[in-house]
């Protein structure tokens, strides 16, 4: 098996991490990533099976546990309640008491109000024919304000708290980023902390005046018997607000710089391809680049012998550019036959919020465009050091 190095935090990998994958591909499945000191998956059949195999998951098995360092003990209580880092039989009642609220019906309920939020953002910016006077940042004055308000008016929260929220978001995600560092983590306590603490009170004021919100519903759900404690519903609210937020951004932000630089004719943002052109999207430049597992038997996979407690690196991104399955994968091409691709993961820990994800993309990219059809880069893009998350710092547009 190969053994390669490549530094996550790399200026030239942040921009374009995919020539490092594709470097991994032709050492076969897997590789030894030294950076990351585990093996990671990077062609699609790996990458599609490990995500589905129960012999691996995202729990810490239990011989592994440590105690967190005191300092960080507030955010890593929070975690230990996080469908995301939990096996069944917890993960399933969590996850099946959060899809009994976050219904497709619901989500589908939620179209008017995200084409509306679209068309208010968009017409509030200088983008609006007539009015642009200078380029301006698509990310700060729209792909981050879309999502976190949809978020909040699912859980139920108020508009008024958004920028709070995403404030919040932004700080316990970059523990995630392989550039995290004690001030980083210093951030995501405190952020930990404060957001727990408005959560909690804002519980207790629903149970008194419910609503029809996410909010309400996991309350009922809990007093019906479903033993949903008061730390497992705020933590539940905090990875809803923070992975729907996270995703959709990236995704946004992705999708608009590739559209612009392949200049993807319009004809791809119609009801009858918007769907295709949002599914090529998240294949070719997901937010989301590397998730992980731990391996919970001796057992060889792919030629690898993995040891109980093992992790392993499931390189997302990677496994949607693997020209085993897509002919030609690095060009961009919304008319491609339509595959299953890795963007939101797979098998039980598939993103909960994947089709809330995908209903904005679908919506906000052609409202954009129609508000301004001769939209254009103002400069060059440039990614931010998130990984392993993939998503620009800014995206400077003009008309």
């Amino acid at each position: 098996m190969a053994s390669l190095s490549q530094s996550p935090t790399d200026p030239a990998f942040v921009q374009n991490p995919y020539g490092f994958y594709r470097q991994a591909q032709r050492h076969g499945d897997i590789s030894f990533w030294e950076d990351y000191g585990m093996p990671a998956a990077f062609s699609h059949r790996a990458v599609s099976a490990l995500l589905k195999d129960r012999r691996f998951g995202r729990e810490i098995p239990v011989e592994m546990l440590t105690q967190p360092p005191a300092l960080l003990a507030p955010f890593y209580a929070v975690e230990a309640h996080s469908m995301l880092e939990l096996e069944p039989p917890r993960h399933t009642r969590l996850r099946g008491l959060v899809l009994r609220a976050f219904t497709s019906r619901r989500i589908k309920q939620l179209a008017p109000e995200i084409t509306q939020l679209c068309h208010d953002f968009l017409t509030a910016t200088p983008i609006t024919p007539g009015k642009l006077a200078e380029p301006f940042d698509l990310i700060a004055q729209f792909a981050n304000k879309l999502p976190v308000i949809v978020i909040a008016r699912l859980l139920g929260v108020p508009d008024s708290m958004a920028d709070q929220l995403l404030a919040w978001s932004n700080a316990m995600v970059a523990m995630y980023q392989a550039r995290r560092d004690v001030e980083i983590e210093a951030r995501a306590v405190c952020a930990a902390q404060d957001f727990v603490a408005f959560m909690r009170d804002y519980i207790k004021a629903r149970r008194s005046q419910p609503q029809d919100d996410l909010i309400t519903h996991l309350i009922a759900a809990e007093e019906d018997g479903e033993k949903l404690s008061i730390d497992e519903l705020i933590t539940t609210c905090i990875l809803l607000l923070n992975a729907g937020h996270e995703a959709t951004v990236h995704s946004l932000g992705n999708g608009v710089k590739v559209l612009l630089e392949s200049e993807t004719p319009r004809t791809a943002l119609t009801p009858d391809t918007i769907a295709d052109t949002v599914e090529e999207i998240l294949r070719f430049d997901p937010p989301l680049q590397l998730f992980t597992r731990y391996a919970y038997e001796d057992v060889t996979v792919f030629d690898y012998e993995f040891k109980r407690g093992d992790q392993v690196a499931l390189m997302l991104a990677s496994a949607n550019r693997d020209p085993a399955v897509w002919a030609d994968p690095d060009v961009f091409n919304p008319r491609r036959d339509r595959k299953v691709n890795t963007a939101f993961g797979g098998g039980i820990h598939f993103c909960v919020g994947a089709a809330l994800a995908r209903l904005e993309l679908r919506l906000a990219l052609p409202i954009l465009f129609e508000h301004c059809p001769a939209l254009r880069l103002a400069e060059p893009p440039r990614y931010a050091n998130l990984y392993h998350f993939h998503g620009l710092e800014r995206l400077m547009i003009a008309k």
